[in-house]
C-alpha cells in the first residue's frame, strides 16, 4: 500500500466549487456543469477575479454553489447585470448561468442585445426544453408535439410556434465570438462540453467578444422520467433538433476578434469602411 508521500490525487473538489449540498434533483444535470465551470475558474485561475450572475430558475442559487463573487439578477436581466458588471470591471471575468426560460423568453431581448453588442462576457445557457423550477411548463425551447403541464396534447406549432435555436440565432449577429452546443450524458461528452467552457472563458480573457455555450440538458422529474430514461430521451428527440457543434469561432474563421470578424463581413460597405471602392459614386 502506497505511504502518504507516494499518494497520488486523481480527482477533488474544485476549489471554486462550495462543499455545499445543492438543491438539484436526481439526474439534474446542472451539478455537472457547475462542476465545470468552476474546474475552468480554477484552471484559469481567475476565481478572484470572477464574478457571476445568477439567474431565476432552478439555478437561481447558484450564489450559494460558486466561490467567487456572485449577484443574483432579476428573472432574464443576467446579461444587462453582466455587461454593467464588465463595464465598471473591465477586467475582471464575468459569466451568466442562465436556463431555457430565462435566457430564451423573459430574457430574449437582453441576451440579442448583448449578444449584438459584442459585450465580451461569458454565458452558459442550459437548456433542458422545459421550464423546471416552476412545474413544467412549456418553454422557448420546449419541443414540436411536447407534453407539458401548459401543453397537456404536445406544443402545436399552429398556436405556439417552433422552439427557439439559441445557438443558430446567435450566430448571425457581428459581436458573438463564440459559440457551441454540448452535452453531458457521457464521460466523453462532459470532457467535450468542458472544453467548450473553458474555450468560452478564454475567449473572453482575451478580449474577442461576446461567448455562450449551449448545454443541451434533462429535467427527469418534469419529464416524468428516471435520470436514465431522461437521457435516453434527450438523445432521441432534442439532439436531432438542437445538434451539437460549434457554430461560431471568429478565431478559427482567421480573426482576431469579434469586431474584426465584423469588419471583414461589411467590408463592401463605404460607411462602415470609407476605404471601400466605391461603385457608382457617390448616392
Amino acid at each position: 500500500m502506497a505511504n502518504d508521500a507516494e499518494a497520488k490525487v486523481v480527482f477533488e473538489r474544485p476549489h471554486a466549487l462550495l462543499p455545499v449540498v445543492t438543491n438539484y434533483c436526481p439526474g439534474c444535470t446542472h451539478g455537472i456543469v457547475e462542476r465545470l465551470v468552476a474546474e475552468c475558474l480554477d484552471e484559469l485561475d481567475v476565481e478572484g477575479d470572477a464574478i457571476g450572475v445568477a439567474p431565476v430558475g432552478c439555478s437561481v442559487m447558484a450564489y450559494d454553489f460558486f466561490g467567487c463573487d456572485m449577484i443574483e439578477a432579476a428573472h432574464g436581466r443576467a446579461p444587462a447585470v453582466a455587461t454593467a458588471v464588465k463595464r465598471v470591471h473591465p477586467d475582471a471575468v464575468v459569466f451568466a448561468y442562465q436556463g431555457d426560460g430565462d435566457l430564451a423568453s423573459i430574457g430574449m431581448a437582453e441576451t440579442i442585445h448583448t449578444a449584438t453588442r459584442g459585450e465580451n462576457i461569458t454565458v452558459i445557457f442550459i437548456n433542458n426544453a422545459i421550464y423546471g423550477m416552476t412545474g413544467g411548463q412549456m418553454a422557448p425551447t420546449s419541443l414540436p408535439n411536447q407534453v407539458t403541464q401548459t401543453s397537456p396534447y404536445g406544443r402545436d406549432v399552429a398556436t405556439a410556434g417552433y422552439p427557439v435555436r439559441v445557438a443558430e440565432l446567435l450566430s448571425s449577429l457581428d459581436g458573438v465570438a463564440y459559440l457551441e452546443r454540448v452535452c453531458v450524458d457521457s464521460p466523453k461528452n462532459v470532457r467535450k462540453a468542458k472544453k467548450a467552457i473553458k474555450k468560452a472563458f478564454e475567449t473572453q480573457v482575451a478580449g474577442r467578444g461576446y461567448s455562450l455555450v449551449e448545454v443541451v440538458s434533462t429535467c427527469p422529474t418534469n419529464w416524468g422520467l428516471t435520470p436514465q430514461e431522461a437521457f435516453a430521451w434527450m438523445r432521441e428527440n432534442m439532439l436531432p433538433y438542437y445538434p451539437l457543434g460549434v457554430y461560431k469561432d471568429v478565431v478559427a474563421d482567421g480573426y482576431a476578434d469579434a469586431a474584426e470578424a465584423a469588419r471583414a463581413r461589411a467590408a463592401a460597405c463605404p460607411l462602415v469602411n470609407p476605404d471601400a471602392s466605391e461603385e457608382g459614386g457617390a448616392r
